[in-house]
């Protein structure tokens, strides 16, 4: 992976059958208000509520675009492959090309696509190129530690739970947030691609 990590090589589109990650861009950006929006629960276990209001919005998708160009962080937007309209985003974060490991993160997606795919073929992309292009040798993902439904989906990956980090982060309104990690190493990568593929073609 080496210095790559940081270069264009980690933010170029990521496309499937079902959708199509893209590095995040100002043409996207109604189009994830129009999501983000769609319905609040969405952001239930977000650390901003950005779909509540289009000023928070705003200040989400401005903070994405700087930590973009600044080479920090890799936001996509993510749209369905089929008419390319926006249903969500995420992205890598947490960069540590010395280590060759990143996370997967700021992930969401409107109600309207759950349980199409989504989210398990975006996953299968992004680990797709962390590992097989960027050489990573781990992918981190954390989650507020009550969010039940994205701790289901992290097993299902399957990726390996490693604990929780009690008081992580401090979130709205100074609230303390515990978060559970979990992983996927180059050694899993395999059997878990095998898995996302065999979920995709059940489809």
């Amino acid at each position: 992976m080496g210095p790559d990590i940081v270069t264009e090589s980690i933010s170029i589109p990521l496309e499937g059958a079902i959708v199509v990650l893209e590095p995040l861009a100002e043409r996207h950006r109604n189009g994830l208000w129009e999501a983000a929006a769609s319905d609040p629960h969405v952001w239930d276990w977000m650390t901003v509520r950005a779909g509540d209001d289009r000023g928070l919005f705003d200040a989400w998708f401005g903070e994405a675009m700087r930590l973009a160009r600044d080479g920090v962080e890799a936001p996509f937007a993510t749209l369905e492959a089929a008419g390319r309209r926006p249903i969500g985003s995420t992205r890598y974060l947490n960069l540590r090309p010395e280590h060759r490991v990143v996370e997967i993160g700021w992930t969401w997606v409107g109600s309207s696509a759950w349980n199409t795919g989504a989210n398990v073929e975006a996953k299968l992309l992004m680990l797709g190129h962390a590992f097989d292009v960027l050489r990573c040798r781990r992918v981190e993902f954390k989650t507020d530690a009550r969010n039940e439904r994205s701790r289901r989906a992290l097993a299902a990956i399957p990726a390996e739970f490693e604990g929780v980090h009690r008081k992580d982060m401090l979130v709205r309104h100074g609230e303390r947030r515990d978060s559970a990690w979990y992983s996927v190493i180059d050694d899993d990568w395999p059997r878990v691609r095998a898995n996302l593929e065999r979920r995709l073609a059940r489809r």
